[in-house]
C-alpha cells in the first residue's frame, strides 16, 4: 500500500499515522521528494482501512500496490534514484560511461586500457578477476590478483572500480572495489544477493539470460529489502532463438523499467550482441532509448584477449564511440519530454 502526503503536512500528525501504522506491524518506508512525500507500506495490510487513512487531513491519495516488489518500486519512490559513486552519479540525467576488459590480465593491460578509456570521458573502469565461464576448461580469472591490478589502474587513474563477485567468499577482498557486479548467472543467488544488500557498496544487477522483467526486479528487491538502496540494473541480452548474435538485446528494458522502477539503469551492449561492430549501433540506440549508462568492453589488443575478444572494440574505435554517445545524449536531453501515458 502507498500513502501519499499532501504538501507540508503537520509533523505531528504524521508522527501519530506513523505510530498506529507501526503499532499495527507495518513497515514504513518514506521516500521525501521535493514535491511529494510518499510512505511505502510494506507488511499486512489487507485489513489497514484505506477510507480511514483517505480522510485523515494530511492525506491525498492511497492506493493498494500489486506488485511484489516494493523497495524497487516508481510507487513507492516516484523520484529517480541517484547513487553517487567517487566523483560521479549513476542516474539523475547523466550518462554513466563503464569500460575497460573482460577479464584483467596483467597490470599493465589494465592499468593502459584504463588511462585510454578515462581520456575517452569514462568515470568508471570495469575488468573481471572472477570470471564463470560455460566451459570449465576456458580461462577463469586471475582471482585475487587480478584485484590488485584492478587498484593500482584505480589509483593511477582515480576511475572506480565495477568487477564481478561470484562466491559470498569472496566478499572480503573487495574491500577496494566500488561497484559489486552480480552477473546473469548469480540473478537468482538468492544468499548472494541478500549478502551485498547487507553492505554498503552500490550493486550492479545483470540481467538473467531468461529472466523476466518481474523476476529481475525481484532479485534486487532482495538486495534492497537487506537495507542496501542502491542498485543498478543492467541488460545484458536475453536468450532467444536467434544464433547470429550471441544474445538478443532488449531495447525495450529500458522504457519498460523506467516505468516500473525507480533504478537506474544500464546497458551492456558487448555482451547483448558478442559482435563489436554491432556495439556503436546498440549502445546508440540505448542512449536514444534513455539508458543511464553504458557498460562496454574495451581491450588493447582483442585478438590475444583471454576472454571475449570478439566483442571488445580497441581504445581508439571506443573514443570515436564515446565522443558520439556524449554527444547524442547532450542532443536528447534537450529535447521536449514525450508523455503519452
Amino acid at each position: 500500500m502507498i500513502v501519499v502526503l499532501k504538501q507540508n503536512p503537520n509533523p505531528d500528525q504524521v508522527e501519530g499515522l506513523v505510530n498506529w501504522l507501526e503499532g499495527k506491524g507495518i513497515t514504513i518506508h518514506r521516500s521525501i521528494g521535493e514535491n511529494q512525500t510518499v510512505f511505502g507500506l510494506v507488511g499486512d495490510t489487507s485489513a489497514l482501512d484505506i477510507g480511514l487513512i483517505s480522510a485523515l487531513d494530511i492525506v491525498e491519495d492511497v492506493k493498494r500496490v500489486a506488485e511484489p516488489y516494493k523497495e524497487a518500486n516508481r510507487k513507492f519512490h516516484p523520484e529517480d534514484t541517484v547513487i553517487p559513486i567517487g566523483n560521479t552519479t549513476v542516474g539523475g540525467g547523466n550518462l554513466t560511461l563503464i569500460a575497460g576488459p573482460c577479464s584483467v590480465e596483467s597490470e599493465e593491460q589494465m592499468v593502459g586500457i584504463a588511462k585510454a578509456v578515462k581520456a575517452s570521458g569514462v568515470t568508471m573502469i570495469r575488468g573481471g578477476a572472477f570470471k564463470p565461464r560455460t566451459s570449465p576448461y576456458s580461462f577463469q580469472g586471475l582471482g585475487k590478483q587480478a584485484l590488485e591490478y584492478l587498484k593500482v589502474a584505480k589509483q593511477e587513474t582515480g576511475l572506480p572500480i565495477v568487477t564481478e563477485l561470484m562466491d559470498i567468499s569472496q566478499l572480503p577482498l573487495f574491500d577496494d572495489v566500488d561497484v559489486i557486479q552480480i552477473g546473469t548467472r548469480n540473478m537468482q543467488n538468492y544468499d548472494l544477493l541478500k549478502a551485498v544488500g547487507r553492505q554498503e557498496k552500490p550493486v550492479l544487477l545483470k540481467r538473467g539470460m531468461s529472466s523476466t522483467y518481474e523476476e529481475w526486479l525481484m532479485s534486487a528487491e532482495y538486495i534492497m529489502s537487506e537495507g542496501n538502496p542502491n542498485v543498478i540494473l543492467c541488460e545484458r541480452g536475453i536468450r532467444t532463438f536467434e544464433t547470429y548474435t550471441r544474445n538478443t538485446m532488449d531495447i525495450c528494458a529500458i522504457p519498460v523499467l523506467k516505468k516500473l522502477t525507480h533504478l537506474p539503469i544500464v546497458i551492456d551492449p558487448s555482451h547483448a550482441t558478442g559482435r563489436y561492430a554491432l556495439v556503436p549501433s546498440m549502445a546508440m540506440a540505448a542512449v536514444t532509448a534513455g539508458c543511464d549508462g553504458l557498460l562496454i568492453e574495451v581491450h588493447n589488443d582483442p585478438q590475444h584477449a583471454l576472454s571475449d575478444g570478439a566483442q571488445s572494440l580497441r581504445p581508439d574505435k571506443f573514443d570515436i564511440l564515446a565522443k558520439n554517445l556524449i554527444s547524442l545524449h547532450n542532443f536528447t536531453a534537450s529535447l521536449p519530454p514525450m508523455q503519452f501515458d
